[in-house]
């Protein structure tokens, strides 16, 4: 490639060699810098009235424009021309990233700023990359006074700005550098408007380089969307398509809402009817939930351009057959979509203020996060969500909690930080008309009743529910010979069987005339929207438990007077490792008092009163779980800003107990595809490498397997070393159980299982 490629182009007439600042595809810094400016004019437009204070965007336009002026560095441009073959003269000087240098290509004497509105504008650019390597103040400054300063005209000239005279200010700038990073300060608006500016530089940077758009669809209103839905399925135009909780949330879109709801209302809809047109957020607990929420409102609500974002999304979007899956993927990374479904370690993470955070936190500023079914989740991950509605709520942002009990502990805590005020508003919908569920809890283990099981699933949908994948896989071994319709479903299994597995139970499930039983794990218990007619499951907490239920009669009223759903309380997995021993307990005396008092009718109202009871914290106290909450609210509290990085948050917020495996006789079988990848040097075609890779593992308990596992033996040739391929994942050396045609098997067997089989 030669220099002329760089030279006279129509986008710089001025004839001059262009300062490079990318390789793939190959761009200018101004051309980079222009990239930035355009999604900005895009945010200004779509956000302005939402982000009021003009000192935001006008130091956000200055750092667009400034934030890679750094590549103009002798030794930045004589590695980059390198890589590209241009014959370029060597340098002296070392690597020092270029955020750390563009900060003294701004022309402080003309922008006359305070020094706080300064600092701000410094800190967002020099750190708008989150570098390993430390920035010296005093070097920075020797290299600006020796190097920068005599690439200050073509910085002017190409990007067409103003630039320092002189080197009069570079002491103040290694100064503000010097002075130490900007932190979280309580009721700081300066604070607020850095987390603003540097956040929403990340996010131009991002969107420009990915070559995306930075916003798609501002102007469209999911309400109208979800409200055409709803007639076209109800068949009515107007008057009575909307359930009560839907016509509540629509009128109440400009509050934040915290809402408890028996299942089978219309939450979903009902939260999409909340949103209207702010830019939205939809998190669910499971990832099975998510692609289910994603396949419905893309494909039934014909909206194809809302995102889908959790850790496997690649793999779902191109199995549904989408074409353009790789855009999509794209652009929910980068957040651009309206409406993007996805976890929330992908989103609210930034309560652990990890180098970066302020991305996240920014986007949330001006956007709408929508929490179902927060009882899912541990203590640990409710603090962290907690804490996330706390900082959204400060810098103005909207959120709504949707689920179907709410832990009377949470909605305390959410009171004591003041999130409950004028702007949010508390409400509990449940309909006590109709009979869903008559319950028996039943002082013997599920396994004596196998039998029972067996025969009802000859001509009734027969859901069973415990506690471990091991138990599961028992009970389905041990009926599987008996039943001709008998499927196990957990988390055990490749990611590209449990998408057939999860794709046969919701077909099973629209096909209301077959029969069968399905032994599942808590796999099935949000957000998941299947009905079957009766239920057999072990103890669980009180919460989880009617999370079950739900699962069962989800829409239709029970007429007879015999139960349909029996809850075991002897021997039950999981106690102590998966729940709380003190909740199980507590849960299990309070099923019983509710049978001695009022028989096996159970009402919506009286489930929302037991959890509402159980995780009262007068019944908590001194128990394991409320302690690990408050200790948990208490380290958010005092979380330290940009020690940990964004990889590593996300760990902590997961409970970091789990690891990507590959059972040995699958890795075998693609050993190919390891010896593609560690030849292949294209990114595009890296990346479709290891997505075929992933659709071969499975996440599992570490600790559970710590003495299967062994490292992926292939490396990464690199310039700066060798590195190893996928070094999350490992081969795990146990069997693998599942024939593909029949779409029947147990998953990865675990024969160390200390669950004896009858």
């Amino acid at each position: 490639m030669s220099q002329r490629n760089f030279v006279g182009s129509s986008n710089n007439r001025r004839g001059i060699i262009l300062i490079i600042a990318k390789t793939n595809p190959i761009e200018s810094l101004e051309e980079h810098t222009q990239e930035l400016i355009d999604r900005y004019d895009v945010l200004f437009e779509s956000y302005g009235d939402k982000i009021t204070n003009p000192t935001v965007w006008k130091l956000l336009h200055l750092a667009a424009i400034y934030h890679d002026a750094g590549k103009a560095y002798s030794h930045f441009q004589y590695n980059i021309k390198k890589q590209l073959g241009i014959e370029v003269d060597p340098t002296d000087f070392v690597h020092i990233p270029h955020n750390y240098l563009s900060p003294f290509y701004l022309p402080l004497n003309k922008l006359k700023l305070s020094k706080s509105y300064r600092r701000i504008l410094i800190e967002s650019i020099a750190y708008h990359h989150e570098r390993e390597q430390i920035l010296d103040s005093e070097q920075l400054k020797k290299i600006a006074e020796k190097d920068l300063i005599h690439s200050f005209e073509r910085v002017q000239k190409e990007l067409n700005v103003d630039v320092p005279e002189d080197n009069k200010f570079f002491c103040r700038i290694a100064a503000d550098l010097d002075r130490g990073r900007m932190k979280y300060k309580e009721g700081d608006e300066k604070y607020f408007i850095y987390v603003l500016v540097k956040g929403l530089l990340h996010r131009l940077d991002h969107a420009a380089s990915a070559h995306v758009e930075i916003e798609i669809d501002q102007d469209y209103s999911l309400s109208d969307l979800t409200e055409e839905y709803l007639k076209k399925i109800t068949k009515k135009s107007k008057g009575y398509y909307l359930r009560p909780l839907q016509q509540f949330t629509l009128e109440n879109q400009d509050k934040n809402l915290i809402l408890t709801a028996q299942t089978g209302m219309g939450k979903t809809e009902a939260a999409l009817l909340w949103a209207g047109k702010k830019k939205t957020f939809f998190t669910v607990p499971l990832r099975v939930s998510l692609n289910a929420l994603y396949d419905r409102v893309s494909n039934d609500m014909c909206y194809e351009n809302c995102g889908l974002l959790h850790s496997t999304s690649a793999h779902h979007l191109d199995e549904k057959g989408m074409e353009n899956w790789e855009v999509i993927y794209d652009q929910s990374n980068n957040f651009a979509n309206k409406l993007i479904f996805t976890t929330i370690d992908q989103i609210l993470k930034f309560p652990f203020k990890f180098r970066g955070y302020e991305k996240y936190y920014a986007t949330l500023a001006y956007s709408c996060v929508i929490i179902d079914e927060i009882q899912a989740y541990s203590p640990w991950v409710v603090a962290v969500v907690i804490r996330a509605i706390e900082m959204i709520h400060k810098i103005g942002g909207k959120f709504m909690i949707t689920t179907a009990t709410l832990p009377k502990i949470y909605l305390d805590t959410l009171k004591e930080k003041d999130v409950i005020d004028e702007k949010t508003v508390v409400k509990t919908f449940f309909d006590d008309s109709n009979l869903r569920h008559r319950i028996k809890v039943e002082d013997k283990t599920i396994f004596e009743d196998l039998d029972l099981i067996v025969q009802s699933g000859k001509d009734k949908k027969v859901l069973v529910i415990v506690n471990t994948v091991d138990q599961a896989n028992n009970i389905y071994k041990q009926i599987e010979g008996k039943l001709d319709n008998v499927n196990v479903f957990h988390a055990r299994f490749l990611q590209k069987d449990r998408q057939l597995i999860e794709s046969k139970l919701m077909e099973f499930d629209d096909n209301r005339n077959e029969p069968g039983v399905w032994v599942t794990t808590q796999i099935v218990e949000a957000s998941i929207d299947i009905d079957f007619d009766e239920l057999y499951t072990e103890l669980s907490p009180l919460d989880s438990l009617f999370q079950r239920l739900g699962r069962c009669y989800r829409k239709r009223e029970f007429k007879l007077t015999s139960e349909n759903v029996r809850i075991y309380i002897k021997e039950v997995s999981g106690e102590g490792s998966v729940y709380d021993k003190d909740i199980m307990q507590l849960s299990k005396q309070y099923l019983q008092n509710h049978i001695f008092e009022n028989g096996n009718k159970l009402l919506e109202s009286q489930k929302m009163s037991m959890v509402d009871e159980l995780y009262s914290k007068e019944t908590l106290q001194g128990t394991k779980f409320y302690e690990e909450f408050k200790k948990a609210m208490n380290d958010l509290e005092y979380m330290e800003d940009h020690i940990i990085s964004n990889t590593d948050a996300q760990k902590q917020l997961r409970g970091d107990q789990s690891v990507m495996v590959i059972p040995r006789s699958k890795y075998d079988e693609i050993i190919h595809l390891f010896e593609e990848l560690e030849a292949e040097r294209e990114k595009r075609k890296r990346t479709q490498i290891r997505r075929k890779i992933e659709l071969y593992t499975c996440s599992v308990r570490k600790n559970s397997y710590i003495n299967h596992l062994s490292s992926i033996d292939y490396y990464r040739q690199t310039k700066n070393g060798k590195y190893p391929l996928m070094s999350h994942l490992f081969v795990l050396d146990k069997d693998y159980d599942f024939d593909e045609k029949e779409l029947k098997g147990i998953g990865i067997i675990n024969e160390d299982s200390n669950i004896e089989f009858a």
